[in-house]
């Protein structure tokens, strides 16, 4: 008998849970399942990417639809058009032995022509991403007014990617006595509000502790300095040579950046963000499933919905700007029943995140630091000694294998060896043995000090000509420059914003990159210019100054001479 029969249901499903080798019940299926068979009831399941959610409600829905009428009786939101899919192939795999039972997905990026067509032939159960429902229904193409089920899947991350006003009018022409079901990992208040607007008297399961992370990953963090993310990067990748991995970045700049530099690198690695069109993204996402590509690079909104197996890692280049995105980053790994590690590259500064994270997550991180070159190529050593130990001796190999053992005759089995794991141990030797050395920081305040009170004299300070007139404050401006000089933030110091022009700091080694990233640069349709200014030239620190002693802002006299003095700058600046 299936560990599935005593949740209910009939013999078709369970026939069809063989073919697919369900042997358990996840938590999360064994929980909701009986209810949403045997109640007409709403639900709110908070539960873990990965967990099997999409059984916990698709089940129940397949063996609760009436074949016999041709309605819409059933409707799943999903956040995006790859989770649309995915859903969708999945309801039609459980309802493989269910009579004219007919799921249709309906999403962006596809001929809404070819979608109507599927909806006037019959549609039981509609699977459909928010912006492509509310236009169909607007279209009247859709009439969801007879449905008895709705699903909200990944409600948290639908929110997050602004569905809220989508999700309310699509509801809205619903019927009010369905069944609503939501299914989210977390439960942020615009999720509760959801809950309340449209449930009445939910019954609420969680698995596990709301917004905690799986048990099945681990979490570490490595401190370095902000310029060198990119080759620690590197270094946890060659550490571990079986990595299959999702690399989150904050930015589109930024992930097609780091694809490009680890393509360049020889590794096997894509971006995927949200200015690929659709084929694009389909052919990563099909080169990722099928392992072609090793390493995903992508930001949370293009990530979303992302359902691969065996994912071994999720790497945080950047940490993300809400800590609760961190559990649906992390989620991605470690997924039914297998484990998975996070890692976490950031600078000092960005240390007081962990502690927000790991009060979200319920767990701890483990301050790690990155992998010596010995350690290194000890993995990439160990790891080829075990494929070549597991590889099935190819025999076509025997016609030329006489030649092979004469070239090889005048060596024992012990040099062979080496000969043969020296090829690969000196390509990472070699590079290691010339590669920078990465300033790996201790958590001490003495370090933190004396590195700070080192940089000063190391500083060029520029002049640029935009300032609060172009809708700059010092911070909005700081995060304009990090993005156009792909910069960290701690790359970028002593930001002071003018009415029309302002100044800020950068180490002396960037002196190339900031000014060749404004050579012919437009803000607005107006030619920008940047330059260092005079008292950098001169001195590299003339520009400090000193806070006030009771509110960190300086002084009125102070302040008053300073923006005098930048006014003079420019004056001096327009003459040449």
């Amino acid at each position: 008998m299936s560990n599935f029969s005593p949740l209910g249901l009939n013999e078709s499903l369970l026939n069809a849970i063989q073919d697919l080798g369900f042997e358990t019940p996840s938590e999360v299926q064994e929980q909701c399942i009986p209810i949403l068979l045997n109640q007409k009831t709403d639900l709110v399941a908070l539960a873990q990417t990965g967990t099997g959610k999409t059984a916990a409600f698709g089940f129940p829905m397949i063996q609760l639809i009436n074949t016999g009428n041709r309605i819409t009786q059933g409707l799943i939101l999903s956040p995006t058009r790859e989770l649309c899919l995915q859903i969708t192939n999945e309801l039609k795999q459980y309802s493989k032995y269910e009579e004219n039972l007919n799921v249709v997905a309906i999403y962006g990026g596809a001929s809404i022509t070819d979608q109507a067509s599927k909806i006037n032939r019959g549609a039981h159960i509609i699977v459909a991403t928010p912006g492509r429902m509310k236009d169909m229904i607007n279209r009247n193409i859709i009439d969801i007014s007879q449905i008895q089920y709705c699903v909200l899947d990944e409600a948290d991350e639908m929110l997050n990617m602004g569905f809220y006003e989508d999700i309310t009018e699509i509801l809205s022409y619903s019927p009010k006595a369905k069944s609503t079901w939501l299914f989210s990992a977390t439960m942020p208040k615009e999720v509760s509000q959801i809950a309340r607007k449209f449930m009445s008297q939910p019954v609420e399961i969680t698995i596990g502790k709301k917004n905690v992370s799986t048990k099945n990953v681990t979490h570490s963090y490595y401190i370095v300095g902000a310029r060198d993310r990119y080759n620690a990067l590197k270094r946890l990748v060659d550490a571990h040579p079986d990595v299959f991995a999702v690399i989150f970045c904050r930015t589109k700049r930024d992930t097609q950046r780091i694809a490009e530099k680890l393509i360049e690198d020889g590794y096997n690695a894509a971006a995927l963000h949200g200015d690929l069109s659709q084929n694009q993204r389909d052919l990563v996402m099909k080169s990722f499933r099928n392992k072609q590509v090793q390493m995903l690079v992508a930001t949370d909104v293009a990530a979303r919905g992302i359902d691969v197996d065996n994912i071994t890692h999720v790497i945080n280049y950047q940490l993300p700007d809400e800590t609760e995105i961190y559990t649906h980053r992390s989620g991605r790994t470690g997924r039914a029943g297998k484990t998975g590690q996070s890692f976490v590259i950031l600078t000092k500064s960005e240390l007081r995140k962990i502690k927000a994270i790991e009060k979200v997550i319920g767990q701890q991180f483990t301050s790690e630091k990155l992998p010596t070159s010995e350690e290194i190529c000890e993995s990439q050593i160990l790891y080829l000694a075990e494929k070549v130990k597991n590889t099935e001796v190819n025999h076509n190999i025997d016609f030329i294998l006489p030649k092979i053992l004469e070239k090889l005759s005048d060596f024992d089995k012990d040099e062979l060896i080496k000969k043969f794991f020296s090829v690969e141990f000196s390509r990472f030797y070699d590079y290691y043995k010339q590669a920078p050395s990465l300033l790996q920081i201790e958590q001490t305040k003495g370090s933190e000090k004396s590195s700070s009170k080192k940089s000063h004299g190391e500083e060029h300070r520029y002049f640029i000509n935009l300032g609060a007139k172009d809708g700059f404050t010092w911070m909005s401006l700081k995060d304009f420059l990090k993005a156009e000089l792909n910069m960290g933030r701690d790359d970028i110091g002593k930001v002071d914003v003018m009415k029309t022009f302002s100044f800020f700091n950068t180490h002396k080694s960037k002196e190339r990159q900031v000014l060749k990233a404004f050579e012919n640069f437009e803000y607005n349709g107006r030619v920008v210019s940047v330059e260092i200014t005079r008292e950098s030239k001169e001195s590299g620190t003339k520009n400090r100054r000193k806070p006030h002693k009771d509110k960190g802002s300086f002084s009125k006299k102070r302040g008053q001479k300073n923006q005098n003095r930048n006014k003079s700058l420019e004056r001096r600046r327009r003459r040449g």
